[in-house]
């Protein structure tokens, strides 16, 4: 391999260079340290790549701190065509290395923050490029990324202008739709004197509003103007009707009333999910029937929020709706359903030779054949123990009138 090195044979020669005999170890690494030293851009992109895989085993050391060294001494075309490869372990190393040395001007950061796909050079990016504006007063810069549409850049950035004094800027993104955002807004805004809960009060009774107005409200008023959410139930945009009753949740000001029940079957599944998460403290409340039709209804989310709704209502209702659950057409929810159904069957049994006291059926005869039909229809899909430990605890309860 190392007189002969073809690309496709460089991955093997690094995995030699932790091997365990030493012989061909030391061979191996000697062998990798020359190649990289005669001709890194050729070798680089394919060795780097398994040394960072190898990185966590027993003598890989060796490999890493080479293609570090390699990184570190190649010229500009190479490594920038190590930043625009498709490996995603590779290519934070390389940027970490290279915004180390300062090799990234100006533009280079700020096209990094406002589109490179990964998270950790976009967070590197922005704040490199955020300092250096800080420092050198290039208020420009900081009010371009403070436009981006990546959240994590804007809130870096406007901290930014918050350092060189330009609340004013940062004031002006109080109905942002990142939480972040609007919470350095809000410091901003301040300072300023402006009264930010009469801001979102403004905010929200606008004919069309912006989703970060009705959560800044939430996050910054209290129950007694929860009423300003209400009307945007029947909302044209899901989006906002979605944001209104996540902002009710979070004003405490919850209740089971006929119009909020009713978003349980909206056409938006994001509002499906937050109106059952609203619901869930007050499911009690819900007319009795309402969860069982949700968990028999043909759309997915709708089953969904039926069986989160019947979540915490007694073991005999869990198991009930487990059961049905784990025959469900949907695969993840047949997978819920029958882990939940599973370990109720496992609380059960080790019950027998536990202290903790065995789960007890209070059903009708009813209900007790109801769940005899439904463990045997799903009997299948638990798995011969747990349908049989199901069966043998089914068998053993006594029911009720």
């Amino acid at each position: 391999m190392v007189a002969r090195p073809y690309p496709e044979a460089m991955p093997f020669l690094v995995l030699r260079t932790a091997d365990w005999v030493a012989p061909v170890r030391d061979r191996a690494r000697a062998g990798l340290a020359v190649l990289l030293a005669d001709d890194p851009a050729a070798h680089l992109p394919v060795v780097l790549p398994t040394a960072l895989r190898l990185a966590a085993r027993l003598r890989a050391g060796f490999a890493v701190t080479q293609v570090r060294a390699a990184i570190l001494a190649v010229s500009e075309p190479v490594w920038r065509r190590l930043l625009g490869s498709a490996d995603r372990r590779a290519r934070p190393v390389v940027f970490d290395l290279v915004l180390s040395q300062g090799w990234l001007r100006m533009p280079d950061l700020v096209a990094f923050a406002e589109s490179d796909p990964e998270l950790r050079i976009r967070a590197r990016a922005v704040e490199a490029a955020c300092r250096d504006a800080v420092w050198t007063r290039r208020h420009d810069v900081l009010r371009r990324l403070a436009r981006s549409a990546r959240a994590e850049v804007r809130v870096v950035a406007l901290t930014g202008l918050v350092r060189v004094g330009q609340d004013a800027d940062v004031a002006a993104y109080l109905d942002d739709d990142a939480p972040m955002v609007r919470a350095v807004a809000r410091d901003a805004a301040r300072r300023l004197g402006i009264d930010v809960r009469e801001h979102y009060r403004a905010a929200v009774a606008t004919g069309e509003p912006r989703p970060g107005s009705i959560a800044g409200l939430a996050e910054t008023s209290s129950e007694k103007d929860a009423h300003l959410l209400w009307r945007f139930f029947a909302h044209q945009r899901a989006h906002l009707r979605a944001q209104a009753v996540r902002g009710l949740r979070l004003l405490d000001a919850v209740v089971a009333e006929e119009e909020l029940v009713a978003l349980l079957r909206d056409p938006s599944p994001a509002v499906v999910r937050e109106v059952t998460v609203a619901l869930r403290p007050v499911a009690a409340a819900l007319p009795p029937d309402l969860p069982w039709d949700l968990l028999r209804d043909a759309r997915v989310e709708l089953r969904r929020a039926g069986y989160r709704l019947l979540r915490g209502r007694g073991v005999d209702i869990e198991l009930r709706a487990a059961l049905i659950l784990a025959v469900d057409p949907n695969p993840r929810l047949a997978e819920r359903g029958r882990a939940d159904a599973t370990r109720i069957a496992r609380d059960v049994a080790r019950a027998a030779w536990r202290a903790a006291p065995r789960p007890e059926l209070t059903v009708t005869a009813t209900e007790h054949a109801e769940l005899v039909t439904l463990a045997a229809r799903a009997a299948v899909a638990l798995g011969e123990e747990t349908a049989q430990q199901l069966a043998e605890w089914l068998a053993n309860s006594h029911p009720g009138e």
